[in-house]
């Protein structure tokens, strides 16, 4: 399944899998660019590297296969396996992102509108019974198996 039919397939999984794709382009370019500021707006920088870090490994398994991990880190993102916990996942990381709005209305709110974005997607293919499906070009579904 290449990349155009997997957005012809109607399985939000798999477009909510782009959106986190996009969203750890976003946290590691946002996070750095706003990481410069010299006020508490730092610390959101560094909360949303951590969770670009973190979703990573969360929407390209093959990377957990390949990276050398702790056990713990490997049992955590095991866990984060369903639909419901990726979106519970992404809106809480999302929310917190758009707080920073709150302090100081910076381009961090870009990075939680998509990780929202991504998480509605999740929620949406739960709410279908849709299974989660990875993307071929992220890793494959084979690869995604033998890590959960």
């Amino acid at each position: 399944m290449g990349f155009q039919d997997e957005l012809r397939s109607r399985n939000f999984s798999l477009y909510a899998q782009w959106l986190g794709v996009l969203s750890i382009v976003l946290g590691f370019a946002l996070g750095i660019a706003n990481i410069f500021h010299f006020n508490l707006l730092i610390l959101w920088s560094i909360i949303l590297l951590c969770c670009a870090f973190i979703l990573v490994f969360v929407e390209i398994p093959l990377l957990l296969r390949i990276c050398p991990t702790s056990a713990k880190f490997d049992a955590i993102v095991r866990t984060i396996t369903t639909n419901y916990m990726r979106a519970a996942m992404y809106a809480v990381m999302g929310v917190f992102q758009i707080l920073s709005a709150a302090y100081d209305p910076s381009s961090l709110i870009a990075a939680g509108i998509i990780m929202l974005l991504t998480a509605s997607c999740y929620a949406v293919a739960g709410l279908k019974n849709q299974d989660f499906v990875a993307s071929k070009a992220l890793g494959g579904q084979g690869v995604a198996q033998m890590i959960v």
